[in-house]
């Protein structure tokens, strides 16, 4: 009988696999930094699959080290990464992979699973759950509760069950199965799918929650010649009204517009960005004293 036929074939447990995916579930952000954004989570997280699977001193600092270089992803989404590269480990520790074929996979993963991850998770689904919760909440003074409960249940559940799910099916199909995926062409149609349906959660948010208004209105005393009567107070001009008419919640729509161009292409920062909200509230609040809007 042959040495290779002798030779044990490792396989990770699955409580190994269940620790490596708590480890990246509950500390994927704890060590976000700009040197290697999230390398020491993931490094974190693949630790006591490279402890299993290696049995040398130097084979297991080689694997934490790889393993600490730059990597960054959309956390719950990303967690397929963490689940091919244990497939890739094992296939490693078995002969069947080399180090740098793992290193160059984690790299591949960064930008696709960044781009489903922003466009599914962030872009869409929580905003919709917010937009569902924040619905429920002011429906009834005597519910205001509810929405925030839902919220807080539903989030961290339905992240973990995602979560998860993702990891154990990088884990099961590998790279292999993410590659179809890719070749297929079904990754970039679902990308701009829930970019699409994103942009579209948004643009309903800014229109249901956001609220600007330009209180400038022309107020007179009118002279009714059949009557004989003038009545006093009467609105001929409003701005706000007139501006609805043509294009209705135009003026949220550009208060968000202009608010996202000083973010991301001005490179505002949030603090400064609220402090001209409130200059214009308190300056916009004032015409309105002003021309009677508020009187």
């Amino acid at each position: 009988m042959t040495t290779a036929e002798t030779k044990t074939v490792k396989k990770i447990k699955p409580a190994t696999l269940k620790k490596a995916f708590w480890n990246w579930f509950f500390w994927n952000g704890c060590s976000q930094q700009a040197e290697s954004m999230l390398g020491m989570a993931f490094c974190q997280s693949m630790s006591p699959v490279i402890d299993e699977l290696y049995d040398t001193k130097e084979e297991k600092a080689a694997g934490l080290k790889r393993h600490l270089t730059l990597f960054n992803t959309e956390a719950q989404v990303g967690s397929i990464c963490n689940g091919i590269v244990c497939g890739l480990e094992e296939s490693n520790a078995n002969g069947d992979c080399t180090p740098d074929i793992i290193e160059s996979v984690k790299v591949a993963l960064i930008g696709p699973t960044s781009a489903i991850g922003d466009s599914l998770w962030v872009a869409t689904i929580i905003p919709i759950l917010l937009t569902i919760c924040l619905s429920i909440s002011q429906s009834s003074e005597t519910l205001s509760w509810l929405g925030p409960v839902i919220y807080m249940i539903i989030y961290p559940v339905g992240t973990c069950a995602l979560s998860w799910w993702l990891f154990r099916v990088g884990y099961k199909s590998g790279l292999e199965g993410m590659q179809k995926m890719m070749d297929s062409g079904k990754l970039d149609n679902l990308t701009d799918a829930m970019t699409l349906l994103g942009l579209i959660v948004v643009g309903a948010l800014t229109a249901s929650y956001v609220t600007c208004s330009l209180p400038i209105q022309i107020v007179r005393d009118v002279y009714d010649a059949t009557t004989g009567t003038t009545t006093s107070g009467v609105v001929i001009f409003n701005a706000d009204d007139t501006l609805n008419s043509i294009f209705p919640k135009i003026l949220p729509l550009l208060l968000t517009l202009g608010v996202y161009d000083l973010y991301a292409h001005k490179k505002w920062s949030p603090m400064k960005l609220m402090m001209l909200i409130l200059v214009m509230a308190l300056v916009l609040t004032g015409i309105g004293y002003l021309c009677g809007v508020y009187a």
